[in-house]
């Protein structure tokens, strides 16, 4: 079964591992929720420090 699969570097939707335009693409979706995630506050963090070298906050 094929998955719907989005390039990194346009934005465009495939369903091949490469986009047409040379860049990498991957799973759109995101990661399933757990309350037992140990790493969230991992990931919060580097979303945060992410989007103020960004200008974003």
């Amino acid at each position: 079964m094929q998955h719907i699969l989005k390039c990194r570097a346009c934005g465009r939707y495939t369903l091949k591992e490469a986009c047409p335009c040379g860049g990498e693409a991957v799973n759109p979706k995101p990661a399933k929720y757990s309350p037992e995630d140990h790493y969230a506050k991992y990931r919060r963090e580097a979303k945060r420090e992410d989007l103020e070298r960004q200008g974003l906050v």
